[in-house]
């Protein structure tokens, strides 16, 4: 995982609610092998609608998605973190998110940043009216800002999490932090015990 700090990039404003993760990513895009391609699989059956979002040329190139409340309901799948990350998403703004889904993201460092509604209402109505708005999701500050629109607003990061996301620590990572400890241990341990 690398470190993630402060990302400042254009963002898709996906007026939708209760996204899940099938919608994501759908089952069939589960059936790889490899952990790569899953871009392709992002929003598939939406971006079937040349009306969709994503499909507008004018926000081609963001690196933030702002949706709305209960993003990433569903089932449980590293799928759909990966196929955001994949498409060039660093973060996801929205109200609110499933735990699951916030928590696939920390351990692979997309940023779930949860503000108000009102907060991605005013978001969507810059970034719709100018798809060149520069957001901002400061991982140091905890902060989204959108200078143009007058946003800035705090959102929740544990401070362990938030950790992780500065000092780019995935589960291995943190687990060899303590890699003196864990070979000093090693060194004592019988050698007839099972390694």
């Amino acid at each position: 995982m690398r470190a993630v700090r402060v990302i400042t990039g254009t963002a898709v404003p996906l007026r939708r609610s209760d996204v899940d993760t099938d919608q994501i990513i759908p089952a069939e895009w589960l059936k790889r092998v490899e952990r790569t391609g899953f871009e392709k699989g992002l929003f598939s059956t939406w971006k079937d609608d040349p009306a969709f979002v994503m499909n507008d040329e004018r926000y081609a190139g963001a690196s933030i998605l702002v949706a709305g409340p209960s993003f990433g309901v569903g089932s449980s799948r590293e799928h759909a973190v990966w196929a955001i990350q994949q498409a060039g998403f660093d973060a996801v703004i929205a109200p609110s998110f499933s735990d699951i889904f916030r928590n696939n993201c920390t351990k692979n460092g997309l940023i779930p940043a949860a503000v108000p509604l009102t907060v991605v209402e005013s978001i969507w109505t810059a970034i719709e009216a100018d798809p060149a708005t520069a957001v901002v999701v400061d991982m140091e500050r905890r902060l989204v800002e959108v200078p143009s629109a007058g946003v800035s607003v705090e959102f929740p990061m544990d401070d362990p999490t938030r950790h992780r996301f500065l000092e780019g620590l995935d589960d291995i990572g943190l687990t060899l932090t303590h890699a003196d400890a864990i070979d000093r241990f090693e060194s004592t341990r019988p050698a007839w015990l099972p390694s």
